[in-house]
């Protein structure tokens, strides 16, 4: 049976009703993520391949500067952004190298290394490309990017790794477009968790409500925010996230009269389960370790645990993958993942077509 819960609409000024979702999500049979320890891995992984030459690495903002900073500190270059190199200036120190050192890397550098983390249509990489070409620069340049699509892996000079679509990046979960179709759990990720004496489901409790501090703010709608907090404290709840300027399409409570009756029940999970099945999110975000795996297995999905940047499986799904590394490699995972994805979205297009 469904467990208690009620909902409630929010869409910032430019989100008509239903904005979010016309087509509805597809769902992913897994999502290919990836955590700043995998970036730092595929970086690693890269550094053979880059030309001994480069004397100066450049970031494509914002997420390019993440990966050309993790370059930089592993080859000893020092480093600056797209529109640094056109000024010939540092990222360091915000002043000119020659200014405080007897070698200037942009008077003596041999090759110039441009960097973004990933690549899926190219349109970041050509335009920056295009740009740095009209400047007629005095280095040549190559281009690198940490993750490509297998449609894009001929755009930049060197990648590390093909990522197929579905796919996220811990650098940017809360700033993706596709967190309009995500469930994202409150406490412990929009803000911080109650400490335990403010968790009195009283005066202190409602204190915390109306004047936490926010942990993780998105940049773009979120599609369901899924929460335990109690229907009762809805108005404090809505209230903290306009303030905090979250949009999103339907906030999700539990409906249950204290948090003694929620405990003994064991409501959180089921509570999330349920949203998550309803609304076919494509991912679900959680606080909780314990409770991004329960919520994995019982609803048959991936999900994101917050706190520890694991992303959990169900025990089918980990194990069938988790085979098929053993025996054929971890590549011909991501094949398969890519194939079957195409196939499933393929097959769900089509369904809709008949509609």
């Amino acid at each position: 049976s469904r467990p208690p819960g009620r909902e409630s609409r929010s869409r910032s000024p430019g989100v008509a009703r239903g904005q979010l979702h016309r087509t509805g999500p597809s769902i992913p049979l897994r999502m290919n993520f990836r955590s700043i320890d995998d970036l730092n891995r595929a970086v690693v992984a890269l550094l053979p391949r880059i030309p001994r030459d480069v004397d100066l690495v450049v970031g494509i903002p914002r997420s390019g500067l993440l990966a050309a900073s993790m370059i930089a500190l592993h080859m000893n270059r020092p480093l600056t952004d797209l529109r640094g190199l056109l000024e010939r200036r540092l990222l360091q120190s915000g002043k000119r190298r020659a200014e405080d050192s007897v070698v200037d890397p942009f008077e003596t550098a041999r090759r110039v290394l441009i960097v973004d983390d990933s690549v899926r249509s190219g349109a970041a990489l050509r335009e920056a490309r295009a740009s740095l070409e009209a400047e007629d620069l005095p280095w040549p340049l190559t281009f690198a990017a940490i993750y490509v699509t297998p449609e894009a892996r001929d755009l930049p000079d060197l990648f590390a790794e093909e990522v197929p679509l579905p796919r996220m990046f811990a650098w940017n979960v809360m700033h993706h477009a596709w967190l309009a179709k995500c469930c994202v759990d409150l406490d412990g990720v929009l803000c911080r968790d109650p400490e335990p004496d403010e968790n009195d489901d009283g005066p202190r409790y409602e204190e915390f409500l109306a004047n936490t501090e926010p942990l993780l703010l998105p940049t773009v709608p979120i599609g369901w925010i899924v929460t335990a907090r109690l229907e009762k404290y809805r108005a404090l709840t809505e209230a903290w996230l306009a303030r905090h300027g979250v949009t999103y399409e339907r906030l999700v409570m539990l409906d249950l009269p204290d948090a003694a009756t929620r405990r003994r029940t064991g409501a959180h999970v089921p509570h999330k389960v349920d949203a998550y099945r309803r609304f076919r999110g494509m991912l679900f975000i959680e606080s909780c370790p314990d409770q991004a795996r329960h919520i994995a297995e019982q609803s048959g999905r991936p999900v994101l645990c917050a706190t520890t940047q694991d992303m959990c499986y169900p025990r089918s799904i980990a194990g069938n993958a988790a085979a098929v590394a053993r025996k054929f490699g971890s590549s011909w995972v991501r094949t398969l993942e890519g194939a079957s994805q195409r196939l499933f979205d393929g097959l769900l297009a089509r369904k809709r077509a008949q509609l």
